[in-house]
């Protein structure tokens, strides 16, 4: 099998860079694991960023001032000139997803509804009620199934087809029918979406999106960027973490203490609020927990009351559906318990602004990679235009340079991946091994959550980093996988584990080495930004024992460096 563009994940990045590609001229698979329209963009929901001044008070917004708005949100560690393609092709981008017809809330006047999200200093938040991600995945979806472009799903990718720094297709195993299979492409779009699920007891991320995405290009050379960047979103909904968009805060719900009070004024102005961005606004949450201000020691109140029914009812639909199915609560009467939970790796492979990589014919977009436009804290609304952005230049860029390349299958390549693979699985299906790989994964996890959560310190971190290296090497001695041939989940697992471990050792390594605060990355023990030591990028090479961390400089740009106030 082969194809001019192999594109691997089918969430907004995946298929928009599909679509791209094929209307280039490029004849495109796109394989997901599991049915596009399941894949975790749709739980996106407050929506996409575009400066197109609609809003009454965002009358002055341009593409500019949402760069700046990007790059201060992002402590400065942003390239600029990334920040910049990605804001000025921002209106672009909406009114292409309107002529396909996404369903975006409107004004009275009929243009497209805009909210204030946090750290943004205007009102440009476009969004469809609280389910701006699923419109905007099905809107694609449609435009793929029109275009007939070939969609493999349940294909689970398993590893990179690379030799002599090219890269000449994939290993799928077909879930299907459990067999392994060599898909050839002259240019592979990797668009696997984020690694929520290193950090599995508290994330907003769907059970799909682990580490293994990132990590099978960095097990294949590729270098990953900026890893210890985690975002912490402000409010997970307590108990499942299940997010509760920045939409609620934009519409002007509250954030409450056991006291009674709304204390994000002591850690912002009061003219920001709720509204500040989710590094610090999740910092004030913990902190308030920390100092015995929450309830019951765990959460806080996100409260909606006081918009009532009517607003409730018609832009946040989804949250008040969440709320009454998890947690039977119903936000129209009740506050919605919240608390921080891991939802964003700012951080992921390292490409350039039109995808490319350092292996020749390998691309990346999406939160699987790192641009990078996001730096040290991403604002709300700016992922989903993220995927779409760069998914289409990506898309474009790998089509256009596949042109007039041969169509021959490097079989040599393929098959010894291919024998490689099936080697692999023949060796976790004969293990002696006696380690379950389910308790490794939720150690691992802990560990994630209690030492490199939204507080950091050097003696927790150097613990932590041990003791992810303990499980990897009891990783090597699971017990063996069954040989179920159909739908093996167990096999997918157990890759998908294999991948947290390697993710998670970078996040650990990046965090350790990094002795300052920047964005999301808050160390208690350097609590100041460092730009003189530290404003560059992270680079993580694999090496078999632990990554090789090494430094490459920020791209500057008009905006310089100064101390974030809100």
């Amino acid at each position: 099998m082969f194809y001019d563009v192999i594109i691997v994940g089918g969430g907004l990045a995946g298929m928009r860079a599909a679509i791209a590609a094929h209307d280039a001229g490029a004849k495109v698979g796109l394989i997901s694991k599991i049915h596009p329209v399941r894949s975790h963009s749709g739980a996106a929901q407050g929506g996409i960023n575009a400066a197109l001044a609609n809003h009454p008070q965002g009358k002055d917004d341009t593409p500019e001032r949402h760069a700046y708005d990007t790059i201060k949100g992002s402590d400065f560690l942003a390239d600029q000139d990334a920040v910049e393609i990605m804001t000025s092709a921002a209106p672009g981008i909406i009114f292409e997803f309107e002529h396909w017809g996404c369903p975006f809330s409107r004004f009275e006047d009929g243009s497209i509804a805009q909210r204030p999200f946090g750290g943004a200093g205007f009102p440009r938040t476009c969004y469809g009620a609280d389910r701006t991600g699923l419109y905007l995945l099905h809107t694609l979806f449609e435009q793929v199934v029109k275009r007939k472009i070939d969609v493999l799903y349940e294909r689970f990718v398993t590893k990179l087809a690379v030799k002599g720094g090219r890269c000449a297709g994939v290993i799928v195993m077909n879930l299907h029918s459990g067999e392994f299979q060599a898909i050839g492409g002259n240019a592979v779009i990797f668009a696997t979406g984020g690694s929520g699920r290193v950090y599995s007891v508290n994330t907003t991320n769907a059970h799909a999106s682990t580490g293994l995405g990132v990590v099978i290009p960095y097990w294949a050379g590729v270098p990953l960027e900026d890893m210890e960047f985690i975002q912490f979103h402000p409010t997970g909904l307590d108990g499942s973490s299940i997010l509760m968009t920045e939409g609620c805060r934009g519409e002007g719900g509250y954030l409450i203490n056991n006291k009674g009070e709304r204390f994000m004024k002591n850690y912002v102005s009061e003219k920001i609020m709720e509204l500040a961005p989710r590094d610090i606004t999740a910092r004030a949450m913990q902190t308030e927990i920390n100092e015995g201000r929450g309830f019951e020691d765990r959460y806080l109140h996100l409260d909606l009351r006081h918009l009532g029914a009517k607003k409730i009812m018609e832009r946040l639909p989804g949250i008040r559906e969440i709320c009454l199915n998890f947690k039977s609560i119903d936000p129209i009467k009740d506050p919605i318990p919240v608390h921080p939970a891991m939802h964003y790796t700012m951080g992921g492979i390292e490409c350039d602004k039109d995808g490319m990589t350092r292996v020749d014919g390998f691309y990346a977009a999406g939160e699987c990679a790192c641009v990078s436009v996001h730096g040290a804290n991403r604002l709300g609304g700016n992922s989903l235009l993220d995927t779409v952005v760069f998914g289409a230049r990506c898309g474009r860029h790998a089509a256009d340079r596949v042109k007039k390349m041969s169509q021959t299958v490097d079989t040599d390549t393929l098959d010894s991946a291919l024998k490689e693979e099936k080697e692999r699985y023949q060796r976790l299906c004969s293990s002696s091994g006696k380690e379950n790989p389910y308790t490794i994964k939720n150690e691992l996890s802990q560990v994630m959550m209690d030492k490199f959560g939204i507080f950091r310190n050097e003696t927790d971190m150097k613990k932590g980093l041990d003791e992810i290296k303990i499980l990897k090497e009891r990783f090597n001695h699971i017990r063996a996988i069954p040989d179920t041939g159909k739908f093996n989940y167990d096999f997918l697992w157990v890759t998908e584990i294999a991948g947290n471990i390697e993710a998670g050792l970078c996040i650990a390594t990046g965090a350790l080495a990094r002795a300052e605060s920047r964005g999301s990355h808050f160390r208690i023990d350097f609590s100041k930004r460092n730009d003189e030591q530290w404003l560059k990028h992270s680079l993580f090479t694999y090496a078999p024992d632990a990554p090789q961390l090494t430094y490459k400089a920020v791209t500057m740009g008009k905006y310089k460096p100064e101390e974030r106030k809100y």
